[in-house]
């Protein structure tokens, strides 16, 4: 081959590096970084160190056009990954395999350049949202059905969930929203969604769907179960001060809350109980009701 050739394969072959996608499994914390220190095949022994030595890669790769997603990379689900494939988990090749699967199923964010500090906080928010609505589902796929009436408890929960949502988005009227719901289980586990809701626009409504299926998920299981739920909303308009308010679930339905309950629940310091002081700018309101709630989805059994 002459000097040409090799000089333009090689030209080639930089091209198409800048075109192949990479992720990266990142280990988070230092309990997860100890957890991989056992492992002789894994360079690093300082998080500090390890988190600067990503971060630098991910500028080169960025500074030269390439693309990288970042996956947190779980030490147990990766033992456990290698005990099902055979693979030793002692060695940079399962370890590259296992973060082949978290960029096709697990929660990954795209580098954009944004400092790791600011992306860290965001991915392990993403891990924690996805597997509360996969705890949720699974919760709900697990009721069966009614011993009475034959009825699928969970889908009815859903149907029942995804109307009053839907009543709840027709109410708020203008703003922007963020709606949070928050659901105890039997097992004494919280859950949390987190929907935003733009209604800026007259008669336009913009909103992840996703996002709108994971909070209908989280009722949804607070009615199935008939464990404490409560919905609350905070509104932001252009010259005016935010709007908190909410409601309750009770017997398939959304009561309001009353703005001292909006105020308590937003002013008690969540550790110690104590109350904190109110945030400026914010008027704590007895939420609109909900209107003629229909008995779709209820299961009366």
């Amino acid at each position: 081959m002459t000097s040409t050739q090799r000089g333009r394969t090689t030209s080639m072959r930089q091209t198409l590096r800048r075109e192949v996608a990479g992720t990266i499994g990142l280990l988070a914390d230092e309990q997860d970084f100890e957890a991989m220190r056992r492992y002789r095949s894994f360079a690093f022994d300082d998080h500090k160190n390890y988190l600067r030595s990503v971060e630098g890669l991910l500028k080169s790769v960025a500074a030269a056009g390439g693309h990288t997603t970042i996956a947190l990379f779980d030490p147990e689900e990766y033992a456990r990954f290698c005990a099902d494939t055979g693979l030793d988990p002692d060695t940079p090749a399962s370890r590259t395999r296992f973060t082949a699967e978290l960029a096709a199923a697990g929660p990954a964010l795209l580098y954009e350049g944004q400092p790791l500090a600011d992306l860290l906080p965001e991915l392990v928010e993403e891990a924690v949202r996805r597997a509360t609505w996969q705890y949720a589902a699974t919760v709900l796929v697990h009721l069966g059905t009614c011993a009475v009436c034959g009825q699928d408890i969970g889908r009815a929960a859903f149907v029942r969930a995804s109307y009053l949502v839907a009543r709840v988005i027709d109410t708020i009227g203008r703003g922007t929203h963020q709606w949070v719901c928050s659901a105890t289980t039997d097992g004494a586990r919280t859950l949390h969604a987190v929907l935003h809701v733009d209604a800026s626009d007259p008669d336009t409504v913009t909103l992840d769907e996703t996002a709108a299926t994971e909070l209908a998920t989280v009722l949804a299981v607070a009615i199935a179960t008939k464990t404490p739920c409560a919905l609350v909303l905070r509104t932001s308009a252009p010259g005016h001060d935010d709007r908190v308010y909410g409601w309750h679930l009770a017997d398939e339905e959304l009561r309001q809350l009353t703005a001292a309950q909006v105020f308590d629940a937003y002013c008690t310091d969540a550790a110690t109980g104590e109350l904190t002081a109110p945030e400026p700018g914010v008027d704590y309101c007895a939420a609109p009701p909900i209107e003629a709630p229909s008995d779709e989805g209820r299961h009366r059994h």
